[in-house]
C-alpha cells in the first residue's frame, strides 16, 4: 500500500500555499513563511472524564511540562508558546469530535492526542483534513497506520503490532505454552488480540481460546466460563477499565494471578481496589506490558513539574509529540501545519546529530546541522507512516497491594 504520508506538494506549491493560505497557524492568514513573532499554540484532547480518564493527567502534565521546557528555552521561533488549549475525548466519538472542532475553530497550530485509539478514529478526520498536524503520544491501533490523514497524523506510542509480541515473549518465558486471549470487541482489542496470537504461535506456544466482549456489558460470565473450559497456563486480557471485572470474575473462577497478563488500559497503581475493595491484594502476580520509558531523570523532572501525579502512563510519549512538533516547526522556520509537517520525520532520522532536549536540538537547527531527536521515551525515528519503528515497553506487576515496574523490554519493527 502506497504511503499515506506524502503530501504531495512540490517545494513551489508549498511556497504557494504558505503565500495564500494558512490554515489553523493562529497568524489571522498572513502566511507563515516569516514567522519570526507568531505564537505557536498548541492544543489537547484527552480523557478528563470517561472510562480512561485516570489516562488524562500525565498526559496534560506532560505536555504543559514540554511548554515549559520550551518556553525556558526561548520558545518557538524566538516566541513564547501560550497557555495550551484543552477539549475533553470522554470516551464518546461524538464529543471528541465537538473538542477537536473547537480545536479547529480556535487556529491551533497543532493538536495532542486523543488519548484513545477509538477517539481519534472518530477526530482525526476533522483535524487532520483542515490541514493541522495531530500527534498522539497513547494511540497503539494498529489500523492508525493506514487511515487517509494526508500525512498529518503522527504518534509516538508504538502500534500494538510491537506490544502484542513484548506481552506474548512474557508469557514464553515462563513456560506457559497454552494461552488464551480475551480482548474488547474493537480496533483497538482485535489489532492487539492478532498481534499476541502470532507472536505465541511463532514461538510455539498454542492459542487454545480467542474470545472477544462487548465492552459496554455488564456481566462477562459466557468470556469466563469459555476460559475456564479450555483450562489455558496464561490469560491474556486486551482491555481498559471494564477489565478490572473480567479480572475478578476470572479470579473467582479460579485463575491464579500469576496466569494473568494485562495491557496499558490497565496499567493503574489503583487496580487491586478496583478489583476488590476488601481485598486490594487479590492482584498480586499479574504481569502487564505498557509502552514505556527507561528515563527517571524525565520522571523526576515531571514529578517536580507536577507533585501531585500518580501516574506517568504514557506521559514521555505525549512529552515527544509536543517537542517533536516545537523542533519541526524550528527546522521549517514556520509555525503552518502545512509548511513544517514535511520536516516532522527528517527531525528523527539516524543520519543527524543526535540530541535530546529541545534547546539542545534547536541550536543545533540554527548551526546548519540535521538532527536525530532522542524521545524522552526512547529513539523515535517516524517512519512513512507517522509511526515510530521503536519502543521501550515496562513492564509491571502488582505485589503485596504496591504497584510496579519490574523490568523494561526494548522492541524494533525489524524484529
Amino acid at each position: 500500500m502506497a504511503s499515506k504520508k506524502v503530501l504531495g506538494l512540490t517545494a513551489a506549491t508549498a511556497a504557494l500555499v504558505l503565500g495564500l493560505t494558512a490554515c489553523g497557524n493562529g497568524d489571522g492568514g498572513d502566511g507563515g513563511g516569516d514567522s519570526a513573532g507568531e505564537e505557536f499554540t498548541y492544543g489537547i484532547i484527552y480523557p478528563q472524564t470517561g472510562a480512561l480518564a485516570f489516562l488524562g493527567p500525565p498526559q496534560i502534565a506532560a505536555a504543559e511540562y514540554a511548554i515549559s521546557e520550551i518556553n525556558d528555552a526561548g520558545g518557538i521561533l524566538g516566541t513564547e508558546v501560550p497557555a495550551i488549549v484543552e477539549g475533553d475525548e470522554a470516551g464518546d466519538g461524538a464529543q471528541a469530535n465537538e473538542a477537536a472542532n473547537s480545536l479547529v475553530n480556535s487556529d491551533v497550530n497543532a493538536v495532542i492526542g486523543a488519548a484513545a485509539s477509538g477517539m481519534t478514529q472518530a477526530i482525526y478526520d476533522t483535524i487532520t483534513g483542515s490541514e493541522i498536524v495531530q500527534c498522539s503520544g497513547s494511540n497503539t491501533a494498529p489500523d492508525l497506520t493506514d487511515i487517509d490523514d494526508g500525512g498529518y497524523f503522527f504518534r509516538t506510542a508504538p502500534s500494538d503490532l510491537m506490544s502484542g509480541p513484548v506481552m506474548a515473549r512474557q508469557i514464553v518465558e515462563k513456560n506457559q505454552l497454552s494461552v488464551a486471549i480475551v480482548a474488547r470487541a474493537d480496533d483497538y482489542g482485535n489489532g492487539y488480540m492478532q498481534a499476541v496470537q502470532d507472536e505465541l504461535e511463532a514461538l510455539g506456544a498454542e492459542v487454545v481460546l480467542t474470545e472477544t466482549y462487548d465492552p459496554d456489558a455488564t456481566n462477562f460470565d459466557s468470556v469466563v466460563n469459555a476460559v475456564s473450559g479450555e483450562e489455558p497456563e496464561a490469560v491474556a486480557l486486551i482491555s481498559f477499565e471494564e477489565g478490572a471485572q473480567v479480572i475478578a470474575e476470572l479470579l473467582e473462577s479460579g485463575v491464579e494471578g500469576d496466569q494473568l497478563y494485562i495491557t496499558d488500559g490497565l496499567n493503574s497503581p489503583e487496580l487491586g481496589s478496583t478489583v476488590n475493595e476488601d481485598d486490594p491484594s487479590i492482584v498480586d502476580g499479574i504481569t502487564g506490558v505498557a509502552p514505556g520509558a527507561d528515563n527517571p531523570e524525565f520522571n523526576e523532572g515531571l514529578r517536580e513539574f507536577e507533585p501531585d501525579l500518580d501516574a506517568f502512563q504514557f506521559s514521555p510519549q505525549v512529552f515527544d509529540c509536543v517537542t517533536a512538533i516545537a523542533l519541526a516547526a524550528e527546522s521549517a522556520e514556520s509555525v503552518d501545519p502545512s509548511v513544517y509537517v514535511e520536516h516532522l520525520p527528517e527531525i528523527s532520522r539516524p543520519e543527524g546529530t543526535e540530541c535530546s532536549s529541545f534547546e539542545e536540538c534547536r541550536d543545533l537547527l540554527a548551526d546548519g546541522e540535521d538532527i536525530d531527536f532522542q524521545g524522552t521515551s526512547g529513539n523515535i525515528d517516524f517512519d512513512d507512516n507517522g509511526d515510530p519503528t521503536a519502543a521501550t515497553f515496562e513492564i509491571f506487576g502488582f505485589d503485596g497491594e504496591t504497584h510496579g515496574v519490574t523490568a523494561y523490554e526494548e522492541y524494533s519493527a525489524d524484529e
